[in-house]
């Protein structure tokens, strides 16, 4: 057999269709991916990929034995991920958005803990769900308006946008009609850019150009932003409401517009049936 490290290179790069992603994914450098690439081919002794200015292409051989690969990879990550349940049965890793898990499940943290004291549950911050099939995660929180593949997809909860300021802004800017957006600095989270569109058009200001304010590559970033009177952020409800329920923030407008986009639950197939993580998620629903 080749280096196992070669097989996983090729494999991502092949997935990928492409060096810097799959480096993305392995935490290494491209040049390293290539380098195991390289390895491959030559114990092979054929080309898997190939090379051009503008970037890489797999040859045939190469994608007709990706499906092969992916489906042994994806095998190796359930096994482990079963063998390390069984090892460490109260260990519970949530992967969540990183807006959801510092503003939605973080404050849930405490009530987790009281419900299940044996439980020792972690988070981890991603932009997109991981690959629940070779990651040890045992549940992901993301929004999504798309079906998650090999994942069960509880709705949590659907959310509304609406603007949201410091209280000093709102008293200082006189904002009481929705055309008094037109002074103001709009705030945005760079990810979700459609987020100010869909309100703005609702209200009927499409006149309004949101990117002219500044953008946050953290939601976070953006909501202690708006806290300290720098503009007017577009809200996501579901996000805000403890900033608004204690008074850091105010929504000046009555305006709520829904959004596609869903909070969900996703549970891996493989561990919908585990009884510790079927209560987990009964208690997570019932608290939403």
């Amino acid at each position: 057999m080749p280096p196992f490290a070669a097989l996983r290179a090729f494999e991502a790069a092949a997935r990928y269709e492409g060096f810097v992603r799959a480096a993305e994914e392995l935490n290494v450098t491209p040049g390293a991916v290539a380098q195991q690439v390289k390895f491959l081919e030559d114990w092979l002794g054929c080309r898997l990929f190939e090379r051009r200015s503008h970037g890489v292409t797999l040859t045939a051989r190469g994608r007709h034995s990706l499906p092969l690969l992916t489906s042994a990879f994806d095998m190796l990550g359930t096994a482990v991920q079963t063998l390390h349940a069984a090892a460490q049965p109260s260990d519970i890793h949530i992967a969540a958005l990183p807006a959801v898990a510092q503003l939605w499940l973080s404050p849930r943290l405490p009530r987790i803990k009281r419900a299940f004291p044996n439980l020792r549950v972690s988070v981890t911050a991603l932009e997109e769900p991981p690959n629940f099939k070779r990651d040890l995660v045992d549940l992901g929180l993301f929004y999504s308006d798309m079906e998650a593949n090999d994942c069960q997809e509880i709705v949590l909860l659907t959310d509304r946008l609406v603007p949201v300021c410091a209280p000093s802004l709102r008293e200082h800017s006189q904002l009481h009609d929705l055309a008094d957006l037109r002074q103001q600095t709009l705030l945005r989270d760079t990810a979700w850019t459609r987020d100010w569109d869909r309100w703005l058009s609702a209200a009927g200001l499409d006149d309004v150009e949101p990117s002219a304010g500044p953008g946050y590559s953290l939601y976070s970033i953006a909501l202690q932003s708006a806290i300290d009177g720098n503009g007017v952020l577009i809200g996501r409800e579901a996000l805000v409401t403890p900033a608004l329920a204690d008074g850091r923030l105010v929504a000046p407008f009555e305006l709520r517009v829904p959004i596609e986009e869903t909070l969900n639950l996703l549970v891996p197939s493989h561990r919908a049936q585990n009884p510790i993580i079927k209560r987990l998620i009964e208690w997570i629903v019932e608290a939403r």
